[in-house]
């Protein structure tokens, strides 16, 4: 088997799981580079080399793939997509991010649970309050009431300030994959 051919396998091989055109995409244009380097007189060998390790380019193209995906359309799967490549991408930062990833991701969803819970309370008062305000019960009809609007809105607040830092969080790791995938490249000009 000759080079380029291996070397399209192993691409082929590092980038399953993304969607068919994609890898479609990207094997045309690796076989492109080729026909043009045989264009200039150099063997696939060179070529081959030149472009580096097949492995780690699938990385890096999957990481850009999912970094795509997320600013295409911000959804949970693509948010995951783009969270694995960049965590495929920096496996030597592993030390370091993943557990400051881990901990954000942790508090994040201790306080998102604890805003659900604490809207749902809220909201399962709000009926006993209303029902202090019939004539002839006895008690503080205003002060339930407010508590129960209160921690309604409280709890919602807290969810919705959870959805906020989740976004930031994902958005600041797309960037800095691009920096690292950037500082890849810049490593192994091709």
């Amino acid at each position: 088997m000759n080079s380029k051919q291996m070397f399209l396998d192993q691409l082929r091989a590092g980038l399953k799981g993304l969607p068919r055109s994609v890898v479609e995409d990207i094997l045309s244009e690796y076989t492109a580079h080729f026909d043009e380097g045989r264009t200039a007189g150099r063997s696939d060998n060179e070529i081959a080399s030149a472009l580096g390790d097949p492995t780690r380019l699938a990385r890096e193209l999957r990481a850009e793939a999912g970094l795509r995906r997320w600013e295409d359309e911000r959804s949970p799967s693509n948010a995951l997509g783009a969270i694995i490549g960049v965590l495929g991408l920096a496996a030597l930062d592993m030390l370091v991010v993943l557990p400051v990833l881990l901990t954000a991701a942790s508090i994040d969803l201790a306080f998102f649970i604890l805003g659900t819970c604490i809207c749902l309370a809220g909201s399962l008062l709000l009926p006993f309050a209303l029902i202090n305000m019939l004539p002839g019960s006895e008690g503080d009809w205003l002060q339930g009431l407010l508590i129960s609007l209160g921690m309604a809105s409280g709890g919602a607040s807290l969810v919705a300030i959870c959805a906020l830092f989740t976004i930031g969080t994902v958005n600041l790791l797309v960037r800095y994959g691009r920096a690292h995938y950037r500082l890849i490249a810049r490593a192994n000009p091709s």
